[in-house]
């Protein structure tokens, strides 16, 4: 006899499912459409959970096979990093999957809790808003979410202008969940299943739509007054500083990392006609503007030399200073005016670059010697690039993880931004691209959010052009050497709402949440004041309609019917009598017509 699976291996066939699912997602290239269908096995076994506890582990074990699935490659990189090994940075990121995809436990949490007591419409609008809403309030240390997939998707990435990748994530989940609602519904017939296929249906055509009308009006070209400025990038693909430092001494590092970028940026100058020029993330690992020693000196002057001799404004990564501690920043040098001023990190990575207050400390720092000691910068700064011959053009600059979150994209293009170049040192990517393409396909949704062309230089890859619709439209292979240029319109960007509203999403679906929570609390009090006032009521009404009541004894009993009777027989008498009188009248008006009924008169 055939006996169906255990419903505990089916629930676990089916996050597993989605786990490959995700895996295959997350590479990109033409597996983008696997997006609309990546959850749907684990929630069809969400949806046989009948507890919170089950919701609870379900989404437990989900945040696992996540992490095991799409960011293998960054327990590599971190093992690699901190020189732990990979077996035991993956052993760390399994144990803390659930503070690394925290969305996924807040998503099965809030789906059941909603389910519990409503349909399953918005049981799934529950969900999705409970996935963007946490990733909005408790930002993931990548940036990353569902929608980024959609990256290579040219026309489906457009919506993202109106409400950035969340928006595309909280869309995704909707088909998802509609597609789930057909399934556990197909015996059911085509009237019942056609409301959810129409969604999952109906979501991605309207996205496609919206993108073909956006891509009709972004890719005209400026009008011949438009001037452009043309921007060479150096990817020099030097990596391990601190490697090198200790084989021949951080002087000839400074030394080596200098002159090879000297000679890049000569041949960007010569063969590619570049009007300004972009160096990497601390590419000069330190102080510049404030030297530390006479060795140092020299070399800040000979990289202001350099920018005067070219005749090139130069944007590189190097060191800041000043009295609240030590910043990673870009540096704005321009030919004989020299250093224009300096942009510090925002969003600095945590614990390798910077550690909050609450946990620094000797103790920790001799458990954790590769700690940074770098400060968190102010907020966005827009600079202009000025060419040789006046053309000038407004940037925004943007270090590594800064440009993993939509606030300062979004702020640098409210404060006038034309453009945004970013600088990012992904060498410790090296073991596996994944991660690489990762940021970069992140980064290219700062673009379409702000409609802003983006020009992105790394150490080692990858090194992009971005233009205003999310296209990459040229980028170095990784671990290249190479110069890359590209050509940036010296205009303003046209609005999107992402820029008019901010990264709203989340927090527009957190209310939503909110006002859930709220109206089941007074639903809630309502019901037990209810109750509470239900005895209270029933003895009011009892107060209200109550009398005093006597009860006779069977002597006065016998009596009062003896009198009711009496009364009775009396009636009838009164009645026989008034009979009588009427029918003696009615024989006198026969024998004498002077007579009238009722009475006597006179002829």
């Amino acid at each position: 006899m055939h006996r169906s699976p255990h419903p505990r291996w089916l629930a676990l066939a089916g996050i597993a499912a989605s786990a490959l699912l995700l895996g295959l997602y997350a590479r990109g290239g033409h597996a983008w459409p696997l997006g609309f269908i990546v959850l749907l096995p684990w929630l069809l076994t969400l949806n046989r959970t009948r507890t919170l506890a089950g919701a609870l582990l379900s989404g437990w074990l989900m945040s696992v096979a996540f992490v095991l699935a799409v960011f293998v490659w960054f327990g590599t990189a971190v093992g690699s990093f901190t020189g732990s090994g990979t077996p035991l940075a993956l052993l760390v990121a399994t144990a803390l999957a659930p503070l690394l995809q925290p969305q996924v436990l807040a998503f099965a949490l809030v789906r059941h809790w909603v389910g519990a007591r409503h349909g399953p419409w918005l049981r799934a609008l529950a969900g999705a808003c409970a996935w963007v809403a946490c990733e909005w309030a408790i930002p993931k240390l990548l940036g990353d979410t569902l929608g980024h997939g959609l990256a290579p998707s040219p026309s489906l990435r457009q919506i993202a202008d109106l409400g950035g990748a969340a928006g595309i994530t909280l869309l995704l989940i909707l088909v998802n969940e509609a597609l789930a609602c057909a399934v556990m519904r197909w015996r059911a017939g085509a009237r019942v299943l056609l409301p959810s296929l129409a969604l999952a249906a109906a979501i991605p055509a309207l996205m496609f739509g919206y993108g073909q009308l956006r891509l009709s009006t972004l890719q005209s070209e400026p009008d011949a007054a438009t001037p452009w400025l043309r921007i060479g990038m150096l990817q020099s693909g030097l990596v391990d500083y601190e490697g090198q430092r200790q084989q021949i001494g951080a002087y000839a590092v400074v030394r080596k990392v200098l002159d090879t970028h000297f000679g890049l940026s000569r041949a960007a100058i010569e063969h590619h006609g570049v009007d300004a020029l972009l160096w990497s993330e601390t590419v000069y690992p330190t102080t510049f503007g404030q030297p530390r020693s006479a060795d140092g000196a020299a070399l800040d002057q000979e990289i202001l030399d350099f920018a005067t001799a070219s005749g090139v404004p130069l944007v590189f990564g190097t060191y800041d200073v000043d009295a609240g501690g030590e910043y990673n920043a870009a540096a704005f040098v321009e030919p004989k005016t020299g250093l224009l001023g300096f942009y510090r990190k925002t969003h600095p990575f945590p614990l390798t670059e910077y550690v909050p207050a609450w946990l620094d400390g000797p103790r920790v720092r001799a458990l954790l010697p590769w700690m940074g000691s770098w400060q968190p910068g102010s907020g966005a700064r827009v600079f202009p690039l000025r060419a040789a011959d006046g053309r000038e053009l407004q940037v925004l600059p943007l270090i590594c993880l800064d440009d993993v979150r939509p606030d300062l994209a979004i702020e640098g293009a409210r404060l006038g931004a034309q453009a945004i170049i970013g600088l990012s040192n992904d060498a410790w990517f090296s073991a596996d691209p994944n991660g690489a393409r990762l940021h970069l396909a992140v980064a290219t949704f700062r673009s379409i959010e702000t409609r802003l062309p983006q020009l992105r230089v790394t150490t080692n890859g990858l090194s992009a052009y971005v233009d205003m619709t999310g296209e990459v439209v040229v980028s170095t292979a990784l671990g290249d050497q190479a110069v890359l240029a590209g050509e940036l319109p010296a205009r303003d960007p046209p609005p999107t709402l992402m820029v008019r509203w901010g990264d709203w999403v989340g927090g527009a679906a957190l209310v939503f949440l909110l006002v859930l929570v709220v109206r089941w609390v007074l639903g809630a009090w309502s019901r037990r004041t209810a109750r509470a006032a239900a005895p209270m009521l029933a003895a009011e009404v009892a107060a209200a309609y109550a009398a005093d009541v006597v009860v006779l004894t069977p002597s006065w009993r016998i009596a009062t019917a003896l009198l009711r009777l009496t009364a009775a027989a009396g009636l009838l008498a009164l009645a026989a009598v008034d009979a009588d009188g009427r029918r003696a009248a009615g024989e006198l008006a026969g024998a004498d017509p002077a007579l009238r009924l009722g009475g006597v008169g006179c002829r």
